[in-house]
């Protein structure tokens, strides 16, 4: 009995071993749709991180490990990627937000500076670090400067009691109109900048939530930024121009990207400052164009105001290039009360930052031909900026205090000149 038992033992051991394998084959995960098929086909809501925290759909996980495993089954079981954009979108963002230190779930601009810091300064330091790793990555060095002056400037409205409680503010916005209108009559205050008028009629109106309101829509321009192109910075450095292609593939971007990174990798100074170009246009009209044309026409004239006021205080930390307000200064032309013909000039913006046509004659005509020059002819200059602790660079760029002061000396150096 006993030796009989133990055959039938091991029989029954000899027959375990191929069912398990069985059961096994028939549990493990089999790269299908059926995998994914909760993660297929969703919009991206969120993709201006303008809906809430998070990526750029709420249903989509954070964690990196999840997306890596998902997306590869996607892969696997060769879905079409426009399918899986969002997944896929997702997946890069958070390859991007982990590399800089940034946790996504909880990235929120939706809340305030104070909050955000931390991730402002994250967020521009990988900007920067990229220009440092790859001389050809021109944008994300630019952006990382220029970072540190709205960043910081932003950082002001906030800290500030209430920046437009500062003394003079209103009153010498109110001195320029004044002096157009006793120069040449009331009709020639038109010529002047919408932004301007909206100071010098309600820059005392601008309340603590407008403020709030306007700073929160930054946050979210600077969140959409690094999302739709921190993306694209990574694929490139880690896995080459093939990544960027399925992004095309999936939708999320156009032929006209996937040229202007060709053009980045070429290693033609001519190419490369071109491919650099059209990913700022993408920044500026793309990304962030409607979300100005939103601030800017907040609340009646307050956003005008509030608009006008950055475009006054904005100076960026680029080697040779001017501040916002010394770019196109503001000249009236008129009839004196004795018939002569004159022109009114103020060292005052006579255009608006938020206006795209006018931000990107700004960027062709100083910031891009000037950045390009310091990083062809003054790397080591350059260089040492960007190595600088970003933490010094946000908070030696803090301007917005200033913007009183602007305008006093504005109003002390307007000339008349008559022709």
């Amino acid at each position: 009995m006993f030796g009989t038992s133990r055959l039938l033992s091991r029989a029954a051991g000899l027959l375990v071993v191929p069912l398990v394998a069985a059961v096994s084959l028939v549990l493990a995960p089999v790269a299908t749709a059926d995998t994914v098929d909760g993660y297929l086909n969703l919009p991206l809501t969120n993709r201006k991180a303008d809906e809430g925290p998070g990526g750029v759909h709420p249903a989509l996980p954070t964690d990196l490990g999840e997306l890596t495993e998902l997306v590869d089954r996607a892969r696997q079981a060769n879905l079409p990627p426009t399918s899986y954009a969002a997944l896929l979108y997702q997946y890069r963002l958070v390859q991007a937000t982990t590399a800089a230190g940034i946790d996504l779930a909880s990235w929120d601009p939706g809340t305030s500076v104070v909050a955000n810091r931390d991730n402002l300064i994250k967020s521009y330091r990988y900007y920067e670090d990229f220009q440092l790793e790859r001389r050809e990555l021109q944008w994300a060095g630019m952006g990382g400067q220029v970072g540190a002056d709205f960043g910081g400037g932003i950082y002001d409205f906030e800290v500030a009691t209430d920046v437009y409680d500062l003394p003079g503010l209103q009153e010498n916005a109110r001195a320029v109109v004044n002096a157009v209108e006793s120069t040449f009559g009331p009709d020639a205050v038109g010529q002047l900048p919408d932004g301007l008028r909206e100071l010098a009629a309600h820059g005392g109106d601008i309340t603590t939530e407008d403020l709030r309101w306007y700073i929160r829509q930054i946050l979210v321009m600077q969140k959409a930024i690094f999302a739709d192109l921190m993306p694209l910075h990574y694929m490139y450095v880690h896995e080459g121009l093939s990544a960027i292609d399925e992004f095309r593939d999936a939708g999320l971007i156009g032929d006209d990207i996937i040229r202007a990174w060709q053009d980045v990798a070429s290693g033609d100074p001519d190419r490369i400052a071109a491919g650099n170009a059209a990913l700022l246009r993408r920044e500026q009209y793309t990304v962030v164009g409607d979300l100005w044309d939103e601030a800017r026409n907040y609340r009646g004239g307050i956003g005008k105001a509030l608009t006008y006021a950055t475009t006054i205080a904005g100076s960026p930390s680029i080697a040779g290039v001017p501040p916002l307000r010394n770019h196109d200064p503001i000249r009236v032309t008129g009839t004196l009360a004795d018939g002569r013909t004159a022109t009114l000039t103020t060292p005052l913006p006579g255009w608006d930052w938020s206006l795209f046509d006018q931000r990107w004659d700004y960027i062709t005509t100083e910031l891009l031909p000037r950045y390009r020059h310091s990083v062809e002819y003054d790397w080591p200059t350059l260089e040492a900026q960007l190595r600088v602790p970003y933490e010094v660079q946000f908070e030696t760029h803090r301007p917005l205090n200033n913007i009183p002061q602007i305008l006093g000396s504005a109003v002390a150096a307007i000339t008349v000149t008559v022709e």
